[in-house]
């Protein structure tokens, strides 16, 4: 709708001593469908010193055009509607809705983002809940490619730990573990740890030798980390999800950048040895949502802990060169986020935009890979294909696995990233395989409606005349596709996938209603044949690149 918008605040400017651009800055489109622009004159009143009803009711006067079709003050609004025929041709002939024009148009080409995003421990197969996660950054890096960005996607391996050490003793007389036993194999070392506390120590012993530079232990280590690693990517790579980089926490104290850090960190005040000998960031004055800030950064013996590593992870993706640097985080970790946030500002440096997400819960509560109480990805996505197949078995007859695939992960996909990322999500499969609803299926169903129009058209709709698509259901499309990239751009400014999931459902229900009250083929009026057909082309378009900003594709047919 800019380019209404940008219209819009011509004829005002026109009509008043106000400036184009900033009246468009204040322009709205209404959600009532009163009107197509409207203008809420509230904030004009202090500068033109006059009351917003009085503001909207001089302009209505002033105005005159020959594209509007009405023009009205309304309660301190000044309301705009335009010929459908004016309308329908402007729209269509400025939507931008592929990369290189939107792009181009909004500057964005060559800057780089650095997105970090998943880090799942490197000790199980991961779980749905972590997987939301992966499909918000995946998304995210969609979105920036789509604007023109570089992305540098990276995936901070948390190889130095606890839940390592364990999986390293509980495999040490284990030569060959595969992938898919480390789970029942960390379920059941937690559970042996309850009757054998001395375990702990032995594990401890583990890391110390790890972070002491122990060539064998180190070896163990890599082992697992990489069995694990290798088997998460692979399943990512299911869903189109991969990375540039990994990062391996071990290098920070292998390398000895602690231990630089940590020098740095003692030139500030802030920074003070406990009674115990742990040495503590005392954060009071940060704003960060505890009561008693202290961030503990080493051991007792002064070795670093997790803290102190993730301090000097963030400070080197800090320096990166990336013109923006983000962080896609669970919201359990804010107040670990703020405190590790406040330490990179100490040190002189800025810490990453973050994306904070809630939880995907089972009935009984939140999961734990400790107590084993998890619903696999790899599970869940094989549960995903099982009923999208049955599904087209329901519609078409016959199984279709490939399909399905594109179906159930898009099913996934879709049925989390609808809810924004601040909601925790409920998945229902019932919903998430509903073609008739707010779903991925929903909309790969009407694309694939689309596709088998366009193959049975005998005409070329490559030159319509948009003026003549005059219906109501059809100017509702219209003003749907125009809005594709400032969806985008919103996606871009607020970092949440959820708004690009409302409009995919919104375009794809407007198209149902045009599709339903009007016909395409076969009618008299061959223009306006040919006009409908370049709007359904137009439709397929922002469908198609909808979803693949949020990782879901697309089939011709379903």
């Amino acid at each position: 709708m800019s380019i209404l918008f940008k219209y819009v605040a011509k004829l005002i400017e026109k009509a008043s001593d106000l400036e184009a651009s900033k009246i468009e800055s204040m322009l709205e489109e209404p959600s009532n469908g009163f009107a197509d622009v409207a203008l809420p004159c509230f904030r004009l009143a202090k500068e033109l010193k006059k009351a917003p009803a009085m503001i909207a009711c001089e302009l209505a006067e002033k105005i005159t055009d020959p594209s509007l079709k009405s023009i009205a003050a309304v309660n301190g609004y000044l309301n705009l509607t335009f010929e459908p025929a004016f309308l329908a041709r402007t729209l269509m002939d400025s939507a931008r809705l592929d990369s290189d024009s939107i792009a181009e148009v909004n500057g964005m080409k060559g800057k780089t983002v650095l997105i970090e995003h998943t880090s799942i421990n490197p000790n199980a197969s991961p779980h749905i809940g972590r997987a939301r996660n992966s499909l918000i950054g995946d998304s995210l890096v969609r979105v920036f490619k789509f604007l023109g960005w570089k992305t540098d996607v990276h995936y901070f391996v948390n190889d130095v730990g606890k839940q390592i050490a364990m999986l390293v003793y509980a495999t040490r007389d284990r030569p060959n573990v595969e992938f898919n036993d480390l789970l029942q194999i960390y379920i059941d070392i937690n559970e042996e740890l309850k009757t054998r506390p001395e375990i702990e120590d032995e594990v401890f012993a583990l890391l110390n030798r790890f972070e002491s530079g122990d060539a064998d232990t180190i070896t163990a280590f890599k082992r697992i980390v990489s069995t694990c690693i290798k088997g998460q990517t692979a399943i990512f790579a299911q869903l189109g999800i991969f990375w540039d980089k990994f990062d391996y926490e071990s290098r920070y104290i292998h390398e000895h950048i602690t231990d630089k850090v940590l020098e740095k960190l003692k030139k500030s005040p802030k920074l003070f040895e406990a009674e115990d000998g742990r040495l503590v960031l005392d954060q009071h004055g940060e704003e960060i949502g505890i009561q008693d800030p202290m961030l503990v950064v080493t051991r007792s013996d002064k070795t670093s802990l997790y803290a102190l590593r993730d301090i000097c992870y963030t400070l080197d993706k800090a320096h990166s060169g990336a013109d923006r640097d983000l962080l896609v985080l669970g919201e359990d970790q804010k107040v670990y986020f703020q405190q590790i946030a406040a330490a990179i500002r100490l040190l002189g440096s800025t810490p990453p935009e973050v994306v904070h997400y809630s939880f995907v819960l089972l009935p009984e509560g939140k999961m734990s890979t400790r107590a084993g109480n998890v619903v696999l990805l790899e599970d869940f996505m094989r549960e995903a294909v099982q009923k999208a197949d049955s599904a087209l078995i329901e519609r078409r007859g016959t199984s279709d696995p490939e399909k399905a695939k594109v179906v159930g992960y898009g099913a996934i996909k879709y049925s989390i990233l609808r809810c924004g990322p601040e909601k925790n999500v409920l998945f229902d499969w019932e919903n998430a395989l509903n073609f008739n609803g707010d779903s991925s299926v929903y909309a790969q169903y009407n694309y694939a409606r689309i596709q088998s129009v366009l193959e049975k058209a005998d005409v070329d709709y490559s030159r319509p005349d948009y003026s003549l698509l005059l219906a109501s259901e059809e100017v509702a499309l219209i003003k749907e596709i125009a809005r594709f990239e400032a969806v985008v751009l919103s996606v871009y400014e607020h970092l949440n996938p959820s708004i690009l999931c409302n409009y995919v459902f919104g375009l794809t229900s407007k198209f149902s209603q045009f599709y339903t009250n009007h016909k395409i083929l076969g009618i008299e009026n061959r223009d306006l044949m040919v006009a409908r057909l370049a709007l359904i082309s137009k439709t397929a378009e922002a469908i198609k690149n909808a979803l693949y900003l949020l990782g879901i594709d697309t089939v011709n047919q379903l």
